[in-house]
């Protein structure tokens, strides 16, 4: 990059760093709504670095989370002397949940949002936040509806970081998140209409973690009934294909449960479950 382009883009990221502050110091004390991903990660240490003991951190503990992002997020707050609060959430008693209609992660975000502000009203913490930045603007998410509908901040997409934002702030702060490959809940990984079982959860995590257990990085298994599609970054297609690798991924997904495991040609991308809806819209 031009050394003048590159001094531009850094002054345009503290910039945003700066109303970023301003703005969290503004809220006074603050729940952060905190998976341990690399967003609510950059978004719970940045506030944390302006307020202090008035942040807190509230941790949504559910089967459509994989234990190891609990753990991480456990790992990430105790490093860094952040208080968490763990809340366990049933989303099968979600009313209309398990049937996974197109309107499942408003649903879901709407319950799971209304028991973080019940923490931070008991804890004494004036706002809840939570990490959406503008790269989220682009897909299909209900869920940002209940986000809105609740009144809850969202101080990254204020303060107008990019997810390359948070990646490069969170470098600069040596957060152990700042590579960490983007996850979405398991239950984004069933096709609309796809009946949603603790069963299958389980399922799709297992063979996530096999895909990664093999050393691929950024991984999706979606299911389609019995079938399972695997996303993996296009120039790792070639790791995917030695015969010993696939052959151990084929038999394994079988063994989980899967009758059919497929390749999608695409690779990984973001919210591909919702291209069906552009298909019909």
């Amino acid at each position: 990059m031009d050394k003048k382009l590159e001094k531009k883009s850094e002054k345009k990221l503290e910039g945003k760093l700066e109303y970023f502050n301003q703005y969290i110091k503004q809220l006074g004390s603050i729940a952060v709504a905190f998976s341990g991903g690399v967003d609510s990660a950059f978004l719970l240490k940045a506030a944390y670095d302006v307020l202090g003991s008035s942040v807190i951190a509230v941790t949504i503990h559910s089967c459509i989370f994989p234990e190891r992002e609990h753990l991480e997020a456990e790992k990430f707050c105790r490093k860094y002397g952040i208080r968490q609060v763990i809340c366990e959430a049933d989303v099968f008693s979600i009313e209309g949940f398990e049937r996974n209609p197109q309107s499942r992660c408003y649903l879901c975000k709407r319950s799971m949002m209304e028991q973080i502000i019940k923490t931070a009203k008991e804890q004494q913490m004036a706002y809840v936040v939570e990490g959406s930045n503008l790269d989220d603007d682009g897909d299909y998410r209900p869920g940002h509806q209940a986000v809105r509908e609740l009144g809850i901040k969202s101080p990254l997409r204020e303060a107008g970081m990019t997810k390359a934002d948070v990646r490069a702030l969170s470098r600069q702060m040596g957060l152990p998140t700042w590579e960490k490959p983007s996850f979405a809940c398991l239950a984004s990984r069933f096709v609309y209409g796809e009946m949603i079982t603790p069963e299958k959860l389980a399922m799709t995590d297992r063979a996530e973690q096999l895909l990664m257990d093999h050393g691929f990085r950024q991984v999706r298994v979606r299911v389609h009934g019995s079938m399972a599609r695997i996303e993996v970054l296009p120039e790792e297609f070639e790791l995917l294909m030695r015969q010993e690798i696939r052959e151990n991924i084929v038999n394994k997904l079988l063994e989980y449960g899967f009758t059919y495991v497929t390749l999608d040609l695409k690779g990984y991308r973001t919210g591909s479950m919702n291209e069906t809806l552009k298909l019909n819209g």
